[in-house]
């Protein structure tokens, strides 16, 4: 097995090489399998993709259509295999397929994602697949089984034995998959840390793997980013003072986010510091006859949004047995609750991607307070640390991984510490603003997806490293 470690230096080449030997002298057929969904943030990624890889391949980008693959019915689920079969069909005709994995959106059943997964896979004639989320094969949990068997609790027996069985289907039946179709063609792997490089190579054999994180923003971008934003592009926030120091959390409101922490935190903080929260409900978790939603419940609670020292009183379990309309009347008397944060706390909105973009250009600190769910990359953490922000993160394999490749760019907090949180926002930005250029960017992603993706030369190794490494590190790449 052979993983090519991109910051390595080639060896020397044969005289007369060209300069890019990977290049052909037209421009190849990339076809890309991904979800063009816009609530989904593979679908960002793919379209940066689009403009990274524009000059280099004949792109044409395949729609995973979700609402045909998620669907449970059996009806809707035939459709779906339809949908997968004519792509496969299409894709057949192209010099090379990249399929922009997160499994879930090829299925929601493990034998859908599978049998989906493998149809592409033979449809390709040259395959690379970009791992977002890599699973490592799991361990049956056997002594929490026999527990379960033990005291008769067959629900959760069922379900530790479901569990297992998805998530191998999921690791090693991929890989298996992979590993068939690596030995009668060309077949590379892109992962976006070393965790699952080093997973990627041994645990699962594949034998040609890439790791690289996820870029997005080409350098016109970044400045065009940084030039239009503007606290007046967002009327919510007209009524603050200039001296408001703005705290930006991102992405669809969800358990793992962990805002809830922010929040907590900014109970922590002086009055001038203030949070807005960019997203919403991902339209697929919007709960049927719901009032408020259980998330968003939490987020107002924890900010003691509209509550009254009355309120807490009674959740604190105190009761005065009075009658309603004399506890109204107290309730009016005791007035707001003194830590109330509601003119503190802003919901911005599930906005566009140059909004969400501009929301993290006008924060004084972006902070990432995600728990711990097995993600492999962050999109918004990505996009924060290319426009240079001030990033404060949680402590999760993803963030101390996506560190690794940019190093004293991001400060990290104790999962769910809001007091350390806190005491990190008021403190000074504990690294200053980056002046030279990070060795991982756009272009060295572009020469990646290149070497991925172009025919194997006669010294594939040798050329692709050599090329991938000069956008990574010139000097490497020169011998310097």
């Amino acid at each position: 097995m052979a993983t090519f470690d991109l910051r390595a230096e080639p060896p020397p080449s044969e005289p007369g090489s060209g300069r890019l030997a990977v290049l052909a002298p037209r421009r190849e057929r990339l076809a890309i399998v991904s979800t063009r969904n816009k609530l989904c943030g593979i679908a960002t990624y793919t379209q940066a993709l689009e403009r990274q890889l524009a000059d280099l391949f004949d792109i044409t980008v395949f729609d995973l259509d979700q609402d045909l693959l998620r669907g449970i019915h059996p009806r809707v689920r035939a459709l779906g295999d339809k949908h997968i079969k004519e792509i496969c069909r299409d894709i057949a005709g192209f010099d090379a397929v990249n399929l922009q994995l997160e499994h879930g959106t090829l299925g929601r059943a493990t034998k859908d994602i599978h049998r989906r997964f493998r149809w592409l896979t033979s449809a390709a004639s040259r395959l690379s697949v970009t791992f977002h989320t890599l699973k490592r094969p799991p361990i049956f949990p056997l002594s929490e089984f026999l527990g379960t068997i033990v005291r008769f609790r067959w629900p959760s027996a069922i379900r530790l034995k479901a569990t297992f069985a998805r998530d191998s289907k999921l690791s090693l039946g991929i890989a298996r998959c992979l590993r068939q179709a690596q030995r009668r063609k060309p077949v590379s792997v892109i992962v976006h840390n070393r965790r699952d490089l080093a997973d990627a190579s041994h645990l699962h054999g594949f034998d040609k793997v890439f790791d690289h994180p996820l870029s997005f923003l080409l350098p016109d971008e970044i400045d065009a980013i940084k030039t239009q934003a503007a606290r007046r592009r967002f009327p919510q926030l007209d009524p603050l003072p200039v001296e408001t120091k703005l705290i930006g959390v991102f992405g669809f409101l969800n358990d793992y986010k962990g805002f809830g922490t922010v929040i907590r935190a900014l109970h922590q903080l002086p009055e001038n510091y203030h949070l807005l929260i960019f997203g919403g409900l991902h339209p697929n978790e919007i709960p049927a006859n719901t009032p408020v939603p259980s998330y968003i419940g939490s987020l107002l609670h924890d900010a003691r949004a509209d509550q009254t020292l009355y309120d807490q009183m009674q959740g604190n379990g105190v009761n005065t047995g009075l009658n309603l309309d004399i506890e109204t009347h107290l309730a009016d008397l005791f007035g707001k609750h003194p830590r109330d944060l509601s003119k503190r706390l802003h919901f911005m909105g599930a906005l566009e991607d140059a909004d969400f973009l501009a929301g993290m250009a006008i924060s004084d600190v972006v902070v990432m307070p995600y728990l711990e769910v097995g993600q492999s990359a962050s999109g918004p953490i990505s996009q924060a640390v290319e426009l240079g922000c001030r990033v404060i993160a949680s402590r999760t394999h993803a963030f101390l991984g996506f560190a690794r490749y940019h190093p004293q760019t991001i400060e990290f907090f104790d999962i769910g510490n809001h007091l350390e949180l806190a005491e990190r926002i008021a403190a000074r930005r504990q690294y200053a603003v980056r002046r030279e250029p990070s060795r991982y960017t756009v272009e060295s992603n572009r020469m990646v997806y290149l070497a991925a993706n172009s025919k194997p030369a006669a010294q594939p190794q040798l050329r692709l490293r050599r090329a991938v490494a000069r956008w990574i590190d010139p000097s490497v790449a020169s011998g310097d």
